[in-house]
């Protein structure tokens, strides 16, 4: 499953509108010019996630955008949602379609909710706030496995290169 480009810009967008730590209205040109989306794409993705209820709109001098809630209480399933609609594996997960040619003696469909719902779970488990903080350094990259404290997880350069009679680990 691949996010389309405009949910993905969504969540982007979302992201550096949270960076503005929703006091200050910002407009859809500086947002486009601090996430690299193009300014059209980012006033059409400020008009849906404004008609959605994530972003408030004000108008005049000092006017622009802001969050409409706090950032940890907008999540990325909203946020998808508010540009895809809502979240469906396969045409049969949403409501009132029924256009598969399977749809009679499918085995699988009626088990489908479950996963769907659980990938919509796992999306709206996570905050906009936690997308806007740092990952920890592990291992010497940003968002990558996290050591337990005290244990050392970093291969030697060499594994196999003996030294003073014994294997580096």
């Amino acid at each position: 499953m691949r996010l389309s480009n405009l949910a993905d810009y969504a969540v982007v967008l979302m992201s550096a509108a949270a960076r503005q730590c929703g006091s200050v209205p910002i407009h859809a040109g500086m947002l486009a010019g601090q996430t690299g989306i193009p300014g059209p794409t980012a006033q059409k993705l400020v008009s849906q996630l404004a008609r959605a209820g994530l972003l408030v709109a004000s108008r005049g001098s000092g006017g622009g955008v802001r969050l409409a809630r706090p950032a940890a209480a907008i999540n990325v399933a909203e946020i998808i949602e508010a540009v895809e609609g809502p979240i469906a594996l396969t045409a049969c997960c949403d409501e009132g379609r029924h256009d598969c040619g399977f749809e009679g003696s499918c085995q699988v469909q009626p088990h489908l909710g479950v996963v769907n719902g659980a990938v919509r779970g796992a999306l709206a488990g996570i905050s906009l706030a936690s997308l806007v903080k740092p990952l920890p350094l592990a291992g010497g990259v940003w968002g990558g496995p996290v050591a337990a404290p005290g244990s050392t997880n970093i291969p030697s350069p060499n594994p196999s290169r003996k030294r003073e009679g014994r294997i580096e680990a």
